[in-house]
C-alpha cells in the first residue's frame, strides 16, 4: 500500500485580499485542499484577529480561519504596496477578494488590471450585494 499525500489543489497559488469572514473562509477551504494561500492583510491585521473571544491576544476565529495560509502586511492605499500586490497576483492562479465594489479597482488591482499580465487568473469576488448593489 502506498501513502499518497497529494491533495487536489497542490501547486495552485491563491492570493486572498479580503477581511472578516467571506473571503478568508474561502481561502481557508482552498488551503485545506492543498492550495498555497497568501493572505494580504492591512497594517493593523485582519479584523478577525481580534474578533469576539480572545485567547492569548488572538481570537478563536482567527485560529480557525487563518490556518493554512501565509500572511503579508501591505497598506494597499499606498502605490508601493499596490505594486507588491500586483507582483504577487501576477504569480497566482486565483485571487479572492470581498471588499465593497470598486475598492480593488481603486487600488489598480481589479480583474481588468491582469488581463494582459495574467490572463488565465481566476478572480473570485464575494459581495453580499453583488458588484452593482442592484437586484436583478
Amino acid at each position: 500500500m502506498t501513502n499518497n499525500t497529494s491533495r487536489p489543489l497542490d501547486g495552485i497559488r491563491v492570493i486572498e485580499v479580503g477581511q472578516l469572514l467571506a473571503g478568508p473562509f474561502a481561502g481557508c477551504i482552498l488551503g485545506y485542499f492543498g492550495a498555497e494561500v497568501i493572505k494580504i492583510e492591512p497594517p493593523e491585521g485582519d479584523p478577525i484577529r481580534g474578533w469576539r473571544i480572545l485567547e492569548n491576544g488572538t481570537s478563536h476565529w482567527w485560529r480557525s480561519i487563518g490556518r493554512n495560509k501565509k500572511s503579508i502586511t501591505l497598506d494597499l492605499k499606498k502605490t508601493e504596496a499596490q505594486l507588491i500586490a500586483k507582483t504577487l497576483i501576477d504569480t497566482a492562479d486565483v485571487v479572492i477578494e470581498n471588499f465593497r465594489p470598486g475598492v480593488m479597482e481603486n487600488w489598480n488591482l481589479g480583474p481588468d488590471n491582469f488581463k494582459e499580465s495574467n490572463p488565465q487568473i481566476i478572480y473570485a469576488r464575494i459581495s453580499g450585494y453583488g458588484q452593482t448593489g442592484l437586484c436583478q
